[in-house]
């Protein structure tokens, strides 16, 4: 079964930063992504019950966490602090976790949002959930897409 069959659509998407972490989430056929929420780091109790709440409102079947990652595609902190995000996804929804490489998300989220004239301000309250959504699309796209040379039957998916 492909994941556009259901086997994993729709999907969560979580951007996590230092102090806020993005939400973001896909429509049922997994075509589209959208930010649903920006949520604190300081009270993980309320983001994990926030997080739990749509995965169950919207029927998710897995959970998408973006893996921050380094220009010559190496990890550092930020990809280990992902990764035990990652972890405790898995272990508080349930679901199945994939890590997605989330490059540059952010700053196309900023370009964005300054294209439709957000303030500063009102950037940085939805920067993150936007971020996922961004990070989730490109996790959709390429589920859709058999890797090159690869018939799609061949993939498991």
């Amino acid at each position: 079964m492909s994941p556009r069959e259901g086997a994993l659509l729709p999907a969560l998407g979580v951007d996590a930063g230092a102090v806020r972490v993005g939400l973001a989430a896909s429509d049922p056929t997994g075509t589209v992504a959208s930010p649903v929420a920006v949520l604190a780091r300081r009270d993980p109790a309320a983001l994990w019950e926030r997080v739990r709440r749509e995965a169950a409102t919207r029927g998710a079947r897995c959970v998408v966490v973006g893996l921050p990652r380094r220009l010559d595609g190496s990890e550092g902190a930020e990809a280990e602090a992902a990764r035990a995000l990652a972890a405790e996804a898995a272990k508080q929804t349930g679901l199945p976790v994939e890590l997605w490489d989330e490059r540059f998300t952010s700053a196309q989220a900023e370009r964005a949002l300054i294209a439709v004239g957000r303030r500063r301000e009102r950037r940085r309250q939805t920067i993150d959930a936007v971020a996922a959504a961004l990070m989730l699309q490109s996790w959709l796209d390429r589920i859709a897409t058999p890797p090159v040379g690869v018939a799609p039957a061949a993939t498991g998916r």
